[in-house]
Order: C-alpha cells, then structure tokens, then sequence
C-alpha cells in the first residue's frame, strides 16, 4: 500500500496460493490502525468483489477499483495504477529484491521497507 505520491505504506508478503483480495485484509486492517485518516484507497481489478464491501464494513474505508477500459488499446496509463507500478521499480533497484531468496516473508517485508527507505532518502532534497 503507498500513498498518492508512491511512498510506502505498508506491506505484506504472503504465499503464492493466497489470492490477493483475502491477502489485501491484513493490509487494509493494519493500515488502519496506523493511517486512520485514510478514506479512499485505489486497487486493480484483481481486488474487486467482496473485498469492496468487506473493507467498508470493517475498516471503514472506500476501495475504489480502477479498471482499465474495454476500448484501450495496447500500453495506456490508467489512472491511479501508475503510482504503486513506480514505487514496484523503486524498490526493484535493490538487487536483494530482484529475485526471491529469503525463506521467511517476514524477512521479504523488512527488505521491501529497507528499499523503500532507502528511496526515500536518495530523493530527499
């Protein structure tokens, strides 16, 4: 999860045969509890369904899909999916992050909030 300028958030890694809507619940619930000022959040189409509804009962925030539309052609920019794509290869600069070494996905999350530190300081100005 990142904000509107690309900063991160929060993070979780999980296994592959966790679909990401039932992975997105403990992301939007810790988030939360740390960004209670947090109303609308943008998501791909792969988080639409029940998830919408679930994260407006139990978190009380708006999720808000953003599709991409059925008369785009090849490469478009759509809006808003742009932002967390950028802060993807921020953090994909980090070589330890280029290829999935770690056994534990508590340790992939501390690398990805490393690298995301990291980013933030080199574009301090």
């Amino acid at each position: 999860m990142t904000d509107t300028d690309g900063r991160l958030l929060a993070v979780e890694v999980h296994a592959a045969d966790i679909q990401d809507r039932d992975g997105a619940k403990g992301v939007l619930k810790r988030s939360r509890a740390r960004f209670p000022f947090v109303e609308t959040i943008f998501a791909d189409g792969g988080y639409a369904g029940r998830l919408v509804a679930w994260a407006k009962d139990k978190t009380h925030v708006t999720l808000e899909i953003v599709r991409r539309m059925p008369w785009m052609t090849g490469f478009v920019v759509v809006r808003r999916r742009w932002v967390v794509e950028r802060t993807f290869a921020w953090i994909m600069k980090c070589r330890r992050l280029a290829r999935d070494y770690e056994q534990l996905t508590c340790i992939t999350e501390t690398l990805i909030t490393i690298a995301a530190a990291a980013t933030l300081v080199r574009r301090w100005p």
